[in-house]
């Protein structure tokens, strides 16, 4: 099992790991020897995790690197830091999420651009240092919300976001919409890794901390939804930490997991037609291609 896993010498990034899911998977894999890059937006609740990390989990192995997922700009800076002071990288861990209304500062909504495309350009830009440094893994984490997501691939194409709307209701239809961006986004990934010894994994975390990041209305109608669905965040990390350590999982690269346990997915989520045009929205959006 993946419990006794060690990690001496592997570099791993863990994106929105300043708070919930993010920062008790972070402490974690420090405490099993990783090198451990904390990519957080806020420089200084990022450096207070930092010195939390190192505190709880014994290593020194523990490192702030600023990553605004809302800036293009951001996110090809970290890349460029990261590549320049970093000789490997095992493991990428896309777990930073939010749950609020808004566009980003090249225009695109809010939870399309954080949730999907930020780490979209995150990964590709990390790509061949993962392989280099393989066997490695990508782990996204998506939501069971995904099931109730939809991509409308004109509000892309017009709009820059997945829809259009301010009611809470609307808020959380979207969300959902961008965990399914993850899920295709896995499915896609895994396949353009076929013979690189990179493996990738979508998940529904065991917990979530999006209600800081959500208006006070939605945070009553997901309360419902956070109490069935959601554990602490110990147990809320284990299915991030079954997927990145777990021995064996390989042939199970693409594949979606909940509770530590690989699940089927419906069939849009793990429609190749819809996946293949994400992407090449993706890249363009990016400035990929």
């Amino acid at each position: 099992l993946y419990h006794k896993a060690e990690l001496h010498g592997k570099t791993v990034i863990v994106t929105g790991s300043n708070t919930g899911i993010g920062r008790t998977t972070a402490i974690n894999l420090a405490r099993r020897g990783a090198r451990v890059i904390l990519a957080c937006r806020c420089k200084q609740r990022g450096e207070a995790a930092q010195e939390d990390i190192r505190r709880e989990s014994g290593s020194n192995q523990v490192v702030f690197m600023q990553l605004d997922l809302g800036s293009l700009e951001s996110v090809r800076s970290f890349a460029e830091t990261f590549l320049k002071s970093e000789p490997r990288l095992d493991l990428l861990i896309n777990n930073a999420g939010i749950c609020m209304q808004g566009r980003t500062k090249d225009g695109f909504g809010l939870m399309f651009g954080v949730n999907h495309l930020g780490h979209f350009l995150l990964t590709n830009l990390l790509l061949e240092r993962l392989k280099e440094s393989a066997p490695s893994r990508i782990v996204n984490v998506s939501s069971m919300a995904h099931n109730f997501g939809k991509i409308d691939f004109d509000s892309l194409n017009t709009h820059k976001c997945l829809g259009l709307g301010t009611s809470s209701v609307r808020v959380f239809q979207i969300y959902c919409d961008s965990k399914l961006c993850n899920v295709l986004f896995n499915h896609e990934l895994a396949k353009r890794l076929q013979g690189t010894r990179v493996t990738c994994y979508a998940l529904h975390p065991g917990n979530s901390e999006l209600g800081r990041n959500t208006s006070s209305l939605l945070h009553v109608l997901l309360k419902p939804v956070t109490v069935l669905f959601f554990k602490n965040t110990v147990q809320g990390c284990q299915t991030t930490l079954h997927c990145a350590l777990q021995e064996g999982i390989e042939p199970l690269s693409g594949r979606y997991f909940s509770n530590c346990t690989v699940r089927e997915l419906f069939a849009k989520a793990k429609d190749d037609a819809a996946a293949k045009k994400l992407w090449e929205i993706s890249e363009r959006l990016c400035g990929l291609v």
